[in-house]
């Protein structure tokens, strides 16, 4: 069972990162900002943007992993042909379990209409 991400369920052009920010549609809560918007691919894929100021590199990265592996296990309950873009935002995130924060990702999916069941 592969652990990781694939390369192309990861957002990486600026212009199709631009165009999720852009004509995604948004849910948000007080840590986490969620854009979703359709991309005509049988995949759906993710980006994850700390913002500069949240922690430091080794706090942005590990949030990074965090809900890459939560979008990775919970793939097959998430609509196909869509992209995904996580905006992280400094909170008490720090204080938050790997299960608050699952717990808060997929509502924000469930709330854009793209979780399947």
């Amino acid at each position: 069972m592969r652990r990781s991400l694939t390369k192309n369920q990861i957002i990486r052009k600026k212009a199709d990162i631009d165009n999720v920010m852009k004509a995604g549609k948004r849910q948000s809560l007080s840590c986490f900002k969620l854009s979703v918007a359709k991309n005509d691919l049988p995949y759906s894929r993710l980006i994850v943007i700390p913002v500069r100021h949240y922690g430091n590199s080794v706090q942005r990265n590990r949030i990074r992993r965090q809900i890459k592996e939560i979008w990775r296990t919970n793939q097959e309950r998430i609509q196909r042909g869509l992209d995904f873009a996580v905006v992280v935002y400094p909170s008490d995130g720090s204080a938050m379990t790997f299960e608050e924060k699952k717990t808060l990702i997929l509502n924000l999916i469930e709330r854009s209409g793209s979780l399947v069941g």
